[in-house]
This record gives C-alpha cells, structure tokens and sequence, in this order.
C-alpha cells in the first residue's frame, strides 16, 4: 500500500491486560513493518463504563512496552458532532430509524424483530437509533488477511443500535466514524470482533466512506476457557522493566512469531526493531482461540 496507517483502540474501562497487550503489539508491527502510522484512540463514549484514571494508566502501560503512537491521541468523548453527523445523513437515505423497543420486549427472539422499522411501537418512550441491516449493502463479502474471504448477510444478525436510549453513542457507528476521519486503511484487532465487521461495512457503504483492510487475531482465552478480559479481572500489565522484557517476548510467542528465547532478557527497544523486522501474518495459526499459557507471570 502506497501509505499505512493502522490504530489501536482500548475502551477505558480498566488497565490493560496480555490479551490487550498481544492486539497492541500486532497492530503496532504490523504498521511498523510496513512503513505507515500507528495511530491511538481512546474509545470513552461509554462514561459509567471509564473510571478516573483508566486511560492515564493504559497510556502509561503502552509506553513500558515501547508502543509509541504517531500523532495527537484521538478521544471519542469529544466526537459528538461527527457522530451526529453521521447519524443524520443515515437517517436521510433511510437507513436509520429510531426504536422504543427495550431488550427485555424482543429477549424471547434470536435477534431484534425489526418492530420499529416503520415507525415507533411505542411513541412516548425513550428511543434508540438503528441500522437498517436489511437495506443497503447485502450481503456483505470482505477478506480477512488472517481468517480469509468472509460471505455475511447483515440482516441475520439483527439492527444494530447507532445511538442509545440514553443518548450515548454505540460502538459501531463511532468507529466507522473514527476509522474514516483517522484516515485508517488497515484495522487489527481481535476474532471476537470479526463478527462486527458485517455491520461496520454496511455503515461505510452507507455513509460513502472508505473501507479498511481487516486483520482478526485469534483471541487469548484464560486457564477457565474464558476470553482474557477485565470482566474476568486478567491482571493488568506491569509496569516494571524486569516485568515488561519477557511479557513482551511471551506476547511474541503468542502471536507465532518464534522470538529467539534469548530476547527474553533484552531491552524492550531491541525485543521490538527485531520484531519488527521480523514480522510475518504468515506465521500466525489461524484459529479464533489461543491457551493463555504463555501468558502466565
């Protein structure tokens, strides 16, 4: 590619953790041995969710391990213009329609019944916005630099929510927002969000945006066969060199990109220019789960 920029983008929601590290780190080499930009975003759209101090701590973590970012760092809570926007120009080619539906009316259906979509079943009431997944882009074929070509109709999955009834922001119409205005051409992140890519395509055929290549890294899964994340309290990343050198080795090891055992000792800067030169997608087993053994510490 003529110019590659790929981001990372925690949710502030808590410090990070080895699964955490091991998306950071492949995004970070991934740009890096290409030559391009890697980008940060701190994704707080979410406020109950991002306690004081959550995203001073992951900006601090991210520096122990040498994973400088290019640029200013991008923060949703101040985007609420761009979403609007975008939410607008939805709402005027009618993909986007507004719903008073609550999760316990529809939980008896696999997927939100579409009870809205032609007007509010119940005017008065609080309302969300959603996509239309049954109009627009259908279905929708990507291909998945790890996972390979990827066939999905959207409308299986149901109309995803664009805005909350309590007037926050959803994930997925922020981050197609971001993506574009970041000007990112390549996203890396975890299999586990491979499945919102259908939605995230047919939000950026929608709003005429550009559309990024996707990379979907196989997810660290704990000793319980739990995903590792804060709600299953993974224990955050060290912030001491002694601890740092060979976390960053095993996180090498867990993305298959066979570290000389060596490295493990090495100074954080020499672990990273030799990952980076190094770096190969190829080497990486593509199966969506991965034993956090490796992980241990």
């Amino acid at each position: 590619m003529s110019h590659y920029r790929g981001r990372f983008a925690p949710t502030p929601s808590g410090p990070l953790h080895f699964g955490s590290l091991v998306a950071a780190l492949a995004s970070f080499l991934d740009a890096r041995r290409a030559g391009g930009e890697w980008r940060l975003r701190i994704e707080d759209i979410d406020p109950p969710r991002c306690p004081p101090g959550a995203a001073e701590a992951i900006l601090r973590q991210l520096e122990a391990f040498g994973l400088e970012w290019d640029g200013p760092i991008h923060w949703q809570h101040e985007r609420d213009a761009a979403y609007q926007a975008a939410l607008d120009t939805l709402v005027e080619r009618g993909l986007a329609y507004p719903c008073s539906c609550s999760r316990k009316q529809w939980r008896d259906h696999p997927i939100y019944p579409g009870w809205c979509r032609e007007g509010l079943r119940e005017p008065g009431q609080p309302m969300a916005w959603r996509l239309r997944s049954d109009l627009g882009l259908r279905p929708v074929a990507w291909h998945d630099r790890l996972f390979g070509e990827q066939h999905v109709d959207p409308a299986t999955l149901g109309d995803v929510i664009l805005r909350r009834r309590d007037d926050l922001w959803a994930y997925q119409l922020a981050v197609v927002v971001d993506d574009a205005d970041q000007g990112i051409t390549d996203v890396v992140r975890g299999f586990d969000l491979l499945d919102n890519t259908p939605w995230q395509r047919q939000l950026q055929h929608g709003l005429d945006l550009p559309e990024p290549r996707y990379l979907h890294l196989p997810l660290v899964m704990g000793g319980d066969g739990q995903k590792l994340s804060k709600q299953n309290l993974a224990p955050p990343l060290p912030l001491d060199d002694d601890a740092v050198r060979p976390l960053l080795h095993r996180a090498l090891v867990a993305l298959d990109q066979r570290p000389p055992a060596e490295l493990a000792t090495a100074p954080v800067a020499e672990q990273l220019a030799r990952a980076i030169t190094a770096w190969d997608v190829g080497r990486i087993h593509p199966h969506p789960e991965r034993s956090a053994t490796v992980a241990s510490h």
